[in-house]
């Protein structure tokens, strides 16, 4: 969850983090009001489940485009990227804790022969792996037990969450929908831009 070194605890919870936090985790809310409420269709748990691995991917995305569009002239959110990137682990971990509480019952043997059968789930969880790791560092007691260096190349694999996210979206849907391939190409579309902003500019972070 990159944000500019030097944040701390504290700066999470200052007043303006209270306000994204909370209208951030407003979907969270609806959508369980909707599944207690029975209003999710024929299928809730999936509907639930899938809600939240896709805002969890919205925002994965939303904290990717924030360097590239002040780079081009946009509105500067850098303060805002590491605490985006919370609400993304926040709704990939609602996300697999309905999978394995609702969906598996707790039961290890189920997820573990599911993880084996369907390589979707292998994917999805190494994206949630890399985010448990980017979330757990995202302090600035961890920053300076890594080293400000080694802190920004273990946060550089919130592309590979993304990337293994957006592949897991694509592997889910059975129909192949445009919508998983929207956010696959905007991901590709910023690992791109990375990559050659850091041609331009071998220095840059």
């Amino acid at each position: 969850m990159r944000g500019r070194p030097g944040g701390s605890w504290r700066t999470w919870l200052a007043p303006g983090s209270w306000t994204l936090y909370a209208v951030g985790l407003l979907p969270a809310v609806w959508t369980f009001h909707l599944a207690i409420t029975d209003q999710l269709g024929a299928d809730p748990l999936k509907t639930l489940e899938r809600s939240l691995g896709l805002w969890a991917l919205r925002f994965l995305v939303a904290g990717l485009a924030i360097t590239p569009l002040r780079r081009m002239g946009g509105p500067n959110l850098i303060r805002w990227r590491r605490m985006i990137g919370l609400l993304a682990f926040v709704y990939a971990l609602l996300h697999v804790t309905v999978y394995v509480w609702l969906d598996q019952g707790l039961d290890a043997g189920l997820i573990w022969k599911d993880i084996v059968k369907r390589p979707y789930i292998t994917v999805g969880l190494l994206s949630f792996l890399i985010l448990i790791a980017l979330a757990a560092t995202s302090n600035a007691t961890m920053i300076r037990r890594l080293g400000a260096a080694a802190w920004q190349r273990l946060h550089r694999l919130v592309y590979v969450a993304a990337a293994a996210a957006a592949l897991h979206f694509i592997m889910l849907v059975k129909a192949w929908p445009l919508e998983p391939f929207v956010y696959a190409a905007i991901i590709a579309g910023l690992l791109l831009y990375r990559a050659g902003y850091r041609r331009r500019r071998p220095s840059s972070p």
